[in-house]
């Protein structure tokens, strides 16, 4: 059995697979000239909406930024409030940040760890201008009580490239969604970039109004709007790694069949029920996070935690006047989660080396 160390990721076996399709898409950008807001990034937005099934896709600079931009397409800013769940990354509260609303954090489900739409409606109030369900670790929120709230859902995917609830993709569902292609996504760029998805037309023509300071033709800006453009240089690799995406995603979903064949009696989060899971990442569950973290780094598996810290015990976030304790699902989730290498160009075999060091661990 090869002692090489299993990587958490690999970018570079993926660019191999590929090479010689990205390289000659990257040369035709190269060859016209052209590197913002051109043929590449209308086609990728054309290719994308068509791949999730949904009628308008609209390109832009980070998956944080999108977030911004699908608020603020639908009206969000200062003393507006966002519902999203306490255990998310940061860059979804940021992006709530940057329109002038306040995030409001809402607890998860004990089982999907998830946003428990109970938890939502007993923070939901008059100021509450959009929900925020994250799909995190690429399975998906529990939307259909969620959109029973009547308040605008807006679906964070920025790891949910290809994640399914109750037959359709994520990013079908809300009146908006925002996607982050960064580079170890699902669907990753080589440098950051994002995109926004609605079947709404006006709300496409306000997000490339906004996406370009405003403006619908040169120099004259209807909106207060910002900068942040999807370039043609990774309008080209996305478009490139679309066409494998589907492959990608069942090679993803053998890995995580695989592990959850060979840990049973370990504890990993649930699936939303009528969900199927991009497999994003493998979480498992753990009272003893870090001492497995360092087992598995002794057998060369390196492991990452999502998240170590519920977006509310942050520093930056102390002002909430939310301590510990507030969220109690989330805050005992970050102390437990760990999660295991999964990426399509893993191999069998070290596939099989990550699931018996886990056992060897627990045994």
């Amino acid at each position: 059995m090869s002692t090489r160390a299993v990587p958490f990721g690999d970018l570079a076996r993926e660019y191999a697979a590929i090479r010689a399709e990205i390289d000659a898409a990257l040369g035709a950008v190269l060859a016209r000239g052209r590197f913002v807001l051109g043929e590449e990034g209308e086609a990728f937005e054309r290719e994308f909406a068509a791949w999730l099934g949904i009628e308008h896709a609209v390109g832009c600079a980070s998956g944080t930024e999108a977030i911004a931009l699908a608020l603020l397409a639908l009206g969000v800013g200062a003393g507006d409030e966002v519902v999203l769940p306490a255990n998310t990354c940061v860059p979804t509260a940021t992006g709530i940040r940057m329109t002038g609303a306040r995030p409001v954090p809402a607890d998860v489900d004990r089982a999907t760890l998830q946003l428990d739409p109970a938890a939502v409606r007993r923070v939901v109030g008059s100021r509450t201008k959009a929900i925020m369900p994250v799909h995190l670790y690429g399975a998906p929120a529990d939307l259909a009580p969620l959109l029973e709230l009547d308040v605008p859902i807006v679906e964070d995917c920025a790891q949910a490239h290809g994640t399914r609830y109750r037959g359709r993709r994520a990013g079908t569902f809300g009146i908006l969604a925002s996607f982050s292609f960064y580079p170890s996504k699902n669907l990753g760029a080589y440098g950051d970039a994002g995109a926004v998805t609605t079947a709404d037309p006006r709300l496409a023509e306000r997000l490339r109004m906004l996406r370009q300071y405003g403006q619908r033709t040169r120099d004259v800006h209807e909106l207060e709007g910002m900068n942040s453009r999807l370039d043609e240089v990774q309008a080209a690799i996305l478009r490139v790694k679309l066409r494998h995406l589907d492959a990608w995603n069942g090679r993803r979903r053998e890995i995580a069949q695989t592990y959850a064949r060979e840990l049973q009696g370990v504890e990993v989060p649930q699936v939303t029920a009528g969900g199927e899971s991009a497999h994003h990442l493998f979480p498992v569950l753990t009272d003893r996070r870090d001492q497995l973290m360092t087992h598995l780094s002794r057998r060369g598996v390196t492991t990452l935690v999502h998240y170590p810290v519920p977006i509310h015990l942050h520093p930056s976030y102390r002002h909430w006047g939310l301590g510990t304790g507030s969220f109690p699902v989330a805050e005992t989730a970050a102390r437990r989660v760990l999660s295991l290498p999964l990426f399509p160009q893993l191999t069998d075999e070290e596939v099989l080396r990550v699931a018996a060091a886990v056992r060897e661990f627990h045994a």
